[in-house]
């Protein structure tokens, strides 16, 4: 069992309170420190790891060991409970699944670490909830578009909406705005060829320029329906 006890409360709280869910995704073993570190000078304080990239267990451990208390990682693409526990020993703070998977919430929340489900429909949402999730990733957010997350909150108005897939600058503020409580994504942050042109600079813009289109967006939110 973790010894955090409010490991839980304090990612869901920084998730929220940044906006944004930065998601390093590579096809090769890269300086993950580097690229957390970049994300984390944007002023992100959770991030997201792929579990398909390449070493992922180990960029977990390190990041986690570096920063601390400071940045918090999130494992994403977590497919069985073998993995979210694996992740989870290797210092992992948030189970990311790309779907609604009960075991592999059941497992998280045993543990004492946060679940960010994925889902798309009011069923997937539901069965998320009722689950244990404490964030419902919606994937692919761009099929619903920002409305779609004003329809999902008409219904459950107590849920925790993360878009995935699809975001930018033309549409993160008004995602937030309909509804979401933060956005995500890999493409987002991760444009190689920027990164290749500007540097890892370009990802601390970025994160930074995303996490102030949220907070401006939530100052003045609309009452939903």
């Amino acid at each position: 069992m973790r010894s955090d006890r409010n490991l839980r409360e304090t990612v869901i709280e920084l998730t929220k309170a940044t906006g944004v869910l930065p998601c390093i995704k590579l096809h090769e073993k890269a300086d993950f420190l580097a690229y957390a570190k970049a994300m984390y000078d944007g002023g992100a304080r959770v991030i997201e790891v792929t579990m398909t990239t390449p070493g992922v267990l180990e960029a977990i451990e390190m990041i986690s060991t570096e920063f601390k208390g400071k940045l918090y990682v999130a494992a994403g693409t977590v497919l069985d409970p073998a993995t979210a526990r694996e992740v989870i020993l290797h210092g992992g703070s948030v189970i990311v699944s790309p779907t609604v998977n009960r075991e592999v919430i059941a497992t998280a929340n045993r543990y004492g670490v946060p679940v960010y489900s994925g889902a798309f429909t009011a069923t997937e949402c539901l069965t998320a909830m009722e689950a244990g999730a404490a964030m419902v990733k919606v994937f692919p957010a761009q099929l619903g578009g920002p409305k779609y997350m004003t329809n999902l909150r008409m219904v459950f108005p107590e849920v925790n909406l993360i878009p995935s897939g699809g975001i930018s600058t033309e549409n993160a503020a008004e995602f937030i705005r309909c509804g979401a409580c933060a956005v995500s994504g890999a493409r987002t942050f991760m444009n190689l060829d920027k990164i290749r042109e500007e540097g890892l600079g370009w990802i601390t813009t970025q994160v930074a320029k995303y996490i102030k289109l949220v907070q401006d967006a939530k100052q003045n939110l609309p009452d939903l329906p």
